[in-house]
């Protein structure tokens, strides 16, 4: 980026106007494209910086209209030679992360989705982060203290590949997700240090007296809202045009006349110069003072289910932490925002019944998750031992093994890093007792932990609607697979393996199908018009589930009709019930049962 003569302006405020004891409007990154919005092809990743990506950008806006600018998937395609199939992932992912909810590409069909096309400025900036890299997990300041809840080794253990992302990522020590303090520092150093590059994606050359220089346009300007935003918890997020001192006061009939590139460049560096200062300075007082639920360095040895419950923050999203041998339940009223997060919970059951538009599960093992109804992406990561029960636009699963995915999901699975041992299901209905299927089946095959699920609650179609999902369109069963190594994880990765494919996942078999209900927690406060599973079963899981039902009406009328006298009937009504009993005690579903008991 050209230098510039001109002094850059302080931090932005809300308006000229404002008084001195108003507190100054900070930027920020948004996560969602650094969350959600990272493709592990290699083709997508750019290392010199702009150079290659304006060529791209030129020949996309040859292709396109010039009044939309909008490219397709044979367009994607063609410029930077990929499969269609990896061009519509590439428009499904922006879709997903997009800070324009009112663009074609968030709310056409899905069907559609590819013909319709992205914004060519708005895939800039998507192709520039693919050279991201995330932060390393944190290692626990007290491992010892996580030693009973941390995910056991199992059988697959020893057949690990010795190139696993996975076993990279672990070690004696329980690993945790930065926090969010850090990742926003680490998202807002990548943007100081690329922004040159990055408005160089968005600005238009043009001649001046001595030589050719660049300038941005409010328009163009707006695009960088994909990746950054201003505002503070509470508040809505400000366009940057309306809090750019260049673009403040501009006639909204008259196009604004653009300015020097460099100049926007100062002006946003100055800006994230104080956020990262800021940032710094609340590090620093939170370490002499208490700590929250937020903060994800919690000792292991303080949490539970009663200590520690969802961290709702109004600007970022909930967090559900720690949870451990329990049931745990959230609706809509006990979320705030959009988002959530459930992270380290081990051996529980959680519910999160409510409409949201991203969620995240990491570093969990040996629990069921219900997730309600997700509008934009759900990502799962490095899980043992898991069950995820979910209705999403679309779902990413990332190094997990032994796992099982319940899904009603309007776009292809994306399964990347190094997954094992996974089975992917049609959304369905749950029932405690159905769950004895799971245990039988997992004492006879100690590796392959299955269970077929289906589930509903009363609400869901409501939410469904209200997210933008479609229960008519469902991908759950053509899963895509990329590359075993991330190249967005801050791993160093053996040489070699970068274009390996990892491991997809296999349907469970529709004889194996069993219900499960999602229990009405809390009974009367939760009035909608589902009755049963809004997603159509295909003929093969249909056909088991109807003909469980007959097996089990016929078991009842041979128990009912059965010429027995009263102690023969009492010998076998107490066998049912200690059979049961053991399973669960065994099977740790006990805890439902006091959960629900109101315990």
């Amino acid at each position: 980026m050209p230098e510039s003569d001109e002094q850059p302006p302080p931090p932005s405020t809300p308006s000229s106007t404002t008084t001195t004891t108003a507190p100054p409007i900070y930027i920020h990154p948004r996560r969602e494209p650094f969350e959600h919005g990272l493709l592990p092809i290699p083709k997508l990743i750019f290392t010199d910086g702009s150079q290659t990506l304006v060529s791209i950008r030129n020949k996309l806006l040859s292709l396109s209209s010039t009044s939309s600018y909008r490219a397709n998937s044979e367009a994607i395609a063609e410029s930077l030679q990929i499969s269609n199939e990896n061009a519509r992932l590439v428009i499904e992912t922006i879709a997903s992360v997009l800070h324009n909810d009112s663009d074609p590409i968030v709310t056409v069909n899905s069907l559609q989705i590819g013909s319709v096309g992205v914004n060519v400025f708005d895939l800039m900036l998507f192709l520039y982060i693919q050279s991201y890299k995330r932060l390393l997990p944190k290692g626990h300041k007290d491992s010892a203290a996580v030693a009973d809840v941390w995910p056991s080794t199992s059988t697959f253990d020893g057949f690990l590949s010795a190139l696993s992302p996975l076993q990279l990522v672990r070690s004696n020590s329980r690993r945790f997700m930065p926090s969010q303090a850090d990742e926003e520092a680490h998202q807002l150093s990548y943007l100081q240090k690329h922004l040159g590059n990055i408005l160089s994606l968005l600005a238009e050359s043009v001649e001046g007296d001595s030589e050719e220089s660049l300038v941005l346009s409010m328009e163009k300007l707006e695009h960088l809202g994909f990746l950054i935003f201003f505002g503070e918890k509470g508040s809505e997020r400000i366009p940057l045009s309306q809090n750019a001192p260049f673009f403040a006061n501009s006639d909204p009939e008259m196009p604004a006349v653009p300015v020097p590139a460099a100049q926007v460049h100062d002006w946003l560096l100055e800006n994230i110069a104080s956020a990262l200062t800021r940032i710094t300075e609340r590090a620093s007082a939170k370490e002499n003072g208490p700590t929250n639920a937020s903060d994800q360095d919690m000792p292991m040895a303080d949490v539970s289910a009663s200590s520690v419950k969802s961290s709702p923050s109004p600007r970022g999203p909930s967090f559900i932490e720690g949870i451990s041998k329990s049931s745990y339940v959230r609706l809509r009223n006990d979320i705030k925002g959009s988002s959530v997060k459930v992270i380290n919970c081990h051996e529980s059951v959680i519910y999160i019944l409510a409409p949201l538009k991203y969620a995240t599960v990491y570093g969990c093992s040996d629990a069921t998750i219900v997730l309600g109804a997700v509008g934009k992406a759900v990502r799962v990561e490095h899980c043992e031992r898991v069950h995820v029960i979910a209705a999403a636009k679309r779902i990413c699963i990332a190094n997990c093994r032994e796992c099982v995915f319940f899904l009603g999901v309007n776009q292809t699975p994306l399964l990347v890093g190094d997954n094992h041992k996974l089975q992917i299901l049609e959304l369905k209905v749950f029932c405690i007792f159905s769950l004895c299927a799971f245990y039988l089946l997992a004492f006879l095959d100690s590796i392959m932990l299955v269970a077929p699920y289906n589930t509903f609650y009363p609400l869901l179609e409501e939410h469904l609607k209200e997210v933008g999902i479609d229960p008519t369109i469902n991908r759950w069963d053509s899963p895509v697979a990329l590359g075993v190594v991330d190249p967005h994880d801050s791993l160093s990765h053996p040489a070699g393996v970068s274009d390996v494919q990892t491991e997809s996942a296999s349907p469970v078999d529709p004889d194996q199908f069993t219900n499960f209900l999602v229990p009405n927690w809390f009974e009367g406060q939760q009035s909608g018009s589902t009755k049963d599973n809004p997603f159509p079963l295909p003929d093969a899981y249909l056909a088991s589930q109807q003909r469980n039902h007959k097996n089990l009406e016929e078991t009842k009328h041979i128990l009912k009709d059965n010429e027995l006298d009263d102690s023969r009937k009492r010998e076998v009504a107490t066998a049912l019930h200690v059979c049961f009993k053991d399973w669960l005690y065994a099977s740790g579903n006990i805890r439902q049962l006091y959960c629900l008991q109101g315990e």
